[in-house]
Formats: C-alpha cells, structure tokens, sequence
C-alpha cells in the first residue's frame, strides 16, 4: 500500500490535506543506468590516459572493465536469446564491440559498449517513467481510513481491510478510502485526479464518489461500493498493466522482420569483410568496415518505433479516465472512419426527466398546481418515471401534499388521495365509443379526448405522456424524456469532424424519441436506426463492416454487448454502464463525458503519426549510415553515434505523449480535460 498521504495530530482534529505524491522514477534506481554509469566513469578514466601517451598497462584494464561493466548484461540476454534460436540486436553489439577490440581498436569498442549500455539506461527510465505516469494513481487512495461502526465507534483502519458495505468517515480535507457512495453529509469534492474535471463536484445523499478524490469542507459518511481491488484507480492500473504485455499489429510485424533482418545482416557483414579481403584490402580495414556496418545496419531503432507511442498513449488517456485495453485496441481506434452511438445513457443521461407540463383549458390549474398533483400522488412510487416527476417538483420546490390510500398498476399508472381528492396518473386512455348518456360522464370523456390529443401531440414530439386525472376526470399532461447530455451535440459534431462521416444512432427507443434526439444532436434522419433488438444492433454493425467501414460502437447497456464485440473497436460508458457492456468493449470512459470518445480517437491517430514518424527517422538513419559505410571511409565512432543516437531520439519522440499536452491538444479548445 502507499504511504500515508494525510497526517492527523491526533483526537478528531481535521486531516491537514496534502498533496500525494508523485511516482518518479529514480535514475539509479535502475540497475541498466548503474551499470551504463560505471562503464561510463571507467572509460573517462581510461581515455585521458590513452590520449597522453602512458603505458597501456594503466588505462587497458580499464577498458577492459568498462566492456565488463557495459557489456555483460546485453551479453547474457543476447546468449540466452541465442539459446532460444533467436538473433538479439543487443549480442550483435557486443559482437561488434569486441570486434573492433581484435584489430587494436580498443577505445572505438569501449565507446561503442557505452553508449549502447547508455542507450539501454535511457530505454529503462523511459519505460519506467511510462509505468510511473500510471502507479502514481494508486499513490492518490490514502493508505487508512475511519471506518464507522453500526453503534457509532470510529476505528482508524487500513483501506485494504474495508469490505463492500463498510461506512466510513471523510473528514474536510481528507481523500476518500475507496469507491462508495454518499449516505450522510454533503460537501464539495475534487475529482480531478479520476474524472479530469476542473472543479469540485457538489455531493450529497446518494451521489458516487471515487478512491483518491480530495473531499472539500464538509464531512461525509459513505458506503464503500467496491472493494480496493476493484475501485476506478487499480482497474486504471490493472488495464495499462495489461496492454502493456500486448503487442500492436505494426509491432508484431516489426518483430517478425526482425529475425530475418538480422539474420541478413549477418551475412551482409561477413559479405562486407570477405569481399573487400578478397579483393586486396587489408585485414584490418576490412574487419573495421563490416563491424561499423553491423552496428550502423541494426534495427534497434526500428525495434523501438512503435510501442512507445501506443504505451504512452495508454497512459495519458488513462489519467484522464479513459481507460484502453491494450496497444491493439490504440492502433485500432485511430483506423476507425464510422461511428455508432447508442441513445440512452450513451447520448442521453440515461434518465427521464419532466420536460412538458401542460394543463388541460378549464382545469384551473396553472404548472405549478399540475405537477404538484402529480408529484404527491406519485411520491410513494419508485418508478423511474415517477421519480422524474417528484423530483421536477422538488426542483421547483413545491409543497407536497402526503398521499393516502395509494395503489399502483404495473403498464397503467398509480392512484392515491392527495388533499380528499383521488387522483391518477398513468397512460392516456383509449377514446370512449360515445355510447354514455350520463352528463357528467359524458363530460369526462370529452376532457379525456382533450387529453388524449393533447398527449398524443406530446407523444409526437418523441416525449412519454402521462396523464393526470383528478376525480377521474383528466386535468392534464406531462411529457418526459430522457434529456441529450450537455455535451452531446459537441461530440457528434467532434466524430463527424474525425472520421469525415456524421455518426450513425442504433436504439431500441421508439422512432419518434430516436428522431427528435437526432435533430437536437445533428444526427442525419437518414443514419437514424430506431426500434432495435440486441441481433439487429449486430446486424447493423456487421452491414457496414461488409460495405467497408471500420466501425467503433459507443453503447452502455447489456443490450449493447453484442455489437460492442461485433464491431472493429467498442467503447462503454463507464459509470453508467452494465458490467458486461464494460467487459465486452475495448475502452471504457470512466469519466461519465461523451467529449472524451472523440479525444481519444485523435489522441490514436496522434500516436499513429508518431510510429510512422519514429521509422521514417529509423529508416533514414541506417540508410545513409550503411550507404556511407559501403561507399566512403564512415569512422566507427560516429557510426555508433549515429545508429544509437537514432535509438534515443526515436525513443524520446515516442514518449512525447505522456504529457498532458496531448491530451489537451486531442480534446481541442475548449473541451474539458
């Protein structure tokens, strides 16, 4: 676990908030920069020495050390790779090294060993760097917690020991222990470090809260939800943990030609030494021409090109709480030229809301008198559309009457007595065939047709009407819907921008709702695809995979797992979705902002140009070096410089997307990040 991240002077006193720190990698922590380091200071020993003219016997046993120091651990996994029947890049420099120290060129070998020990170092660091941008999210959970018990005690615990069910304290200024959510209190807190977003969250009774957000001044009792194995930090880590071990189709590839290069390139370098012997040269002059051609010719570089980019990549969109599967899964998203967007909870928020509140003419209700019947009757109800009602009231704070003698009918609506009056509210009604006489009742029914039309140009507009009757005669209608999130429009708008096709919408909503979400979003009516069972989601997808389209599915529910597997690349709301929709996609937006879909496709496409990039330069590299190795006098030294100095910089530029920068850049103006 990591150190404890806030400090207490002990009683109930506040917690002092302090910033966690940040993993980082020490240079000398890794053994590859300790063994680059000594090589290093052995050959400055040894070279000043050379350079004035002592005997050998002072600086050679130096150079010999610093081939040992520099040398012997790319020797052993070169020969343990060589055991394995595989030509390692790493025993080809060795060789070359020791090479050059057979025909007198001692320093040239030992400068070689450094800079490749050098390179080596640097690859580790950037490595672990990489791996640091990722852990430093588990150093954010604080290593205890206040748990508090059913009787009131609190007990000072540690964050591993807390179970599903547990209630625990956050003080002001404290970091949440663990996924959960709230069950007392309300405050402010600061979910940056998860969600990305800029400022403090408000929460309260029932809102979600993460493991490692900073709470602000209030205090909070909440319910752990998930256990630490399980929270938003280590699935972050336990997914980049995992695509780190796979390898992206462009690396595979370059793996495979690997083996037979360098297998060329030997014999190429035993051609460049036999035929210029052959043909005259000296031994020496030939021995040094084909071992510079065999440092110069290696493809470390090209080796190097592709996973740091898609790591990096991984990492940033995992800070910013998107969370990729795998180096595969990268590359993918950047290919994709059509998207597929599911409606509810995908583009909406996922939950009804009252969006029309219209009484009927000669009800005597105004808005406010409409839903304030509705909401008292519909209290006691759970709902989800009764829910949307009570809280339309409570938003504008309405006084609500208590309910008696309440009923509910699965599919019809729900009666109770509010203030001695019985009111329903449910489904519209079927129209009556005229056939009662009684005055009354006569009246009702045309108050029913009033509504049912009124409900019916609701229904029109892609809204559920609901109908409210007071006495059994209908006073009026409400319409809900499930409202497009903030951002939606944005995103569509961002796709149609990336992929050059506006996207496409798949729902098992009605035509009506599905079209009026299109036209507030952007979506054409054309790429509209309403009414839709899990098969015909696949079926849809699998029919543009066939017209030639790489498509990326954007879904949340169980019913979008299937197409989220079907298609080139999937990726799940996170917070909102099922389980099996977040097992089944390739990428799950922690963060609940459909803005993040479109950065993460543009930050692929900008790791993409950075492999592309890292082989141009690769390529270029040993081209002119091997081309002025075969054709002039190219002197070893700057041969080594050369080919590793190709190594460091294709590295270094491959690891430009571990700043926050990308991702900014990726999300565009504006966008939040």
């Amino acid at each position: 676990m990591p150190a404890d991240l806030l400090r207490r002077t002990g009683g109930t006193a506040p917690a002092v908030p302090v910033a966690p720190p940040r993993r980082r990698t020490r240079v000398f922590a890794l053994i590859e920069a300790r063994w680059a380091a000594a090589a290093l200071a052995l050959f400055l020993l040894a070279l000043p020495l050379q350079l004035a003219g002592v005997s050998a016997w002072s600086w050679g046993p130096l150079y010999a050390l610093t081939y040992l120091t520099g040398g012997w651990e790319p020797a052993r996994e070169g020969l343990r790779a060589l055991g394995a029947r595989t030509l390692d890049v790493d025993l080809l420099m060795i060789v070359a090294a020791l090479g050059a120290a057979a025909i007198g060129q001692v320093r040239d070998g030992a400068l070689l060993v450094v800079i490749f020990a050098t390179s080596g170092a640097l690859e580790a660091l950037a490595t672990a760097r990489t791996q640091d941008a990722v852990h430093s999210l588990l150093d954010l959970a604080p290593a205890t917690a206040t748990r508090v018990s059913a009787d009131g005690r609190e007990e000072t615990v540690p964050t591993a020991d807390l179970a599903v069910g547990d209630t625990v304290l956050i003080r002001p200024g404290e970091r949440v222990g663990a996924d959960g959510r709230v069950v007392a209190g309300a405050s402010e807190v600061d979910q940056a470090t998860i969600t990305g977003e800029p400022l403090p969250v408000a929460k309260g009774v029932g809102d979600e809260v993460f493991a490692g957000t900073l709470n602000g001044t209030g205090a909070l009792r909440v319910r752990v939800e998930r256990d630490a194995s399980d929270s938003v930090i280590a699935r972050i880590v336990a997914m980049v943990a995992e695509a780190s071990e796979t390898k992206a189709p462009t690396h595979l590839f370059i793996e495979k030609v690997e083996q037979r290069y360098s297998l060329g390139m030997v014999a190429a370098t035993l051609a460049v030494f036999a035929v210029p012997t052959a043909l005259g040269a000296t031994l020496a002059d030939s021995l040094t021409r084909a071992m510079t051609f065999m440092i110069v010719a290696s493809p470390c570089a090209v080796v190097l090109a592709t996973m740091p980019p898609l790591l990096s990549a991984i990492a940033t969109a995992g800070r910013h709480g998107v969370l990729v599967k795998s180096a595969v899964v990268m590359e993918r998203l950047g290919q994709v030229d059509t998207v597929a967007l599911d409606k509810t909870g995908t583009l909406t928020e996922g939950t009804p809301r009252v969006t029309v509140v219209r009484p009927l003419d000669g009800s005597g209700l105004t808005d406010d008198d409409l839903l304030t019947l509705a909401a008292a009757a519909e209290h006691p109800s759970e709902h989800p559309l009764a829910r949307a009602v009570v809280d339309a009231a409570r938003a504008r704070r309405l006084h609500l009457s208590a309910a008696e003698e309440f009923t509910s009918v699965p599919g019809v609506g729900v009666t109770a007595t509010v203030d001695g009056r019985t009111i329903a509210v449910g489904a519209p009604a079927r129209p009556s065939d005229g056939t009662n006489d009684d005055a009354a009742a006569l009246a009702g029914e045309l108050a029913g047709e009033l509504a049912g039309g009124l409900a019916g140009e609701v229904e029109d507009t892609g809204h559920t009407a609901v109908v409210v009757r007071r006495d059994g005669v209908p006073v009026g209608v409400l319409g809900l819907a499930d409202r497009p999130r903030p951002e939606a429009a944005a995103t569509v708008a961002a796709l149609a921008a990336l992929t050059g096709r506006t996207p496409i919408l798949l729902t098992g909503d009605n035509s009506r709702a599905a079209a009026r979400l299109a036209a507030e979003t952007g979506i054409a009516a054309d790429d509209v695809h309403a009414g839709l069972l899990p098969e015909d989601k696949v079926r849809a997808v699998r029919r543009l995979a066939a017209d030639g389209r790489t498509v990326l599915l954007v879904g949340d529910g169980v019913n979008d797992a299937p197409a989220l597997a079907a298609a080139h690349s999937g990726i799940a709301m996170g917070r909102v979705g099922s389980d099996l929709a977040l097992e089944t996609a390739d990428a799950v937006v922690v963060r609940d902002e459909l803005t993040a879909v479109p950065a993460v496709l543009a930050l692929s496409r900008a790791a993409h140009r950075l492999v592309v990039q890292n082989l141009v330069i690769a390529g270029t590299f040993i081209c002119a070096l091997v081309a002025w190795d075969l054709t002039g006098e190219l002197p070893l030294p700057l041969g080594v410089l050369g080919h590793e100095g190709s190594t460091v910089l294709v590295g270094l530029n491959g690891l430009r997307l571990l700043r926050d920068a990308a991702w900014h850049r990726a999300a565009g103006p504006g966008e939040p990040s």
